[in-house]
């Protein structure tokens, strides 16, 4: 490795070098990037959670799962649900359904998901 290498990595922003491990990760793995997620069509996903909150919709809880594959992001709603058992910031998982927005935000409802690492 060149010394320009070596320091370069070494002067780099820890935030980009978790990305840039994100998203070779996120490669690998047989989903769409999230940065070229299609609207209202069908497609797997691959991300590392962010933050999960509970929010009331519709008189009831939903569990909503943010997560980013370091190229996009994307919210996991599941409806009717306060927690879901190995969902935990910073836990990977792969994520299916049909993408969609809400307020701004692009989101897939009730997915099915399949926790990774």
């Amino acid at each position: 490795m060149g010394i320009r290498k070596m320091v370069g990595r070494l002067t780099k922003p820890v935030e980009d070098a978790d990305r840039e491990e994100l998203e070779a990760y996120c490669s690998v793995v047989d989903a769409t990037p999230l940065d070229q997620l299609v609207l209202r069509s069908r497609g797997r996903y691959v991300g590392e959670i962010r933050s999960i909150r509970i929010v009331p919709r519709a008189g009831a809880d939903a569990l909503e799962v943010a997560f980013t594959d370091g190229r996009g992001s994307a919210t996991a709603v599941f409806l009717g649900r306060r927690k879901i058992a190995g969902l935990t910031p910073g836990r990977r998982m792969l994520v299916e359904g049909v993408a969609g927005t809400d307020s701004g935000r692009t989101v897939i409802v009730n997915p099915i998901y399949t926790l990774l690492k």
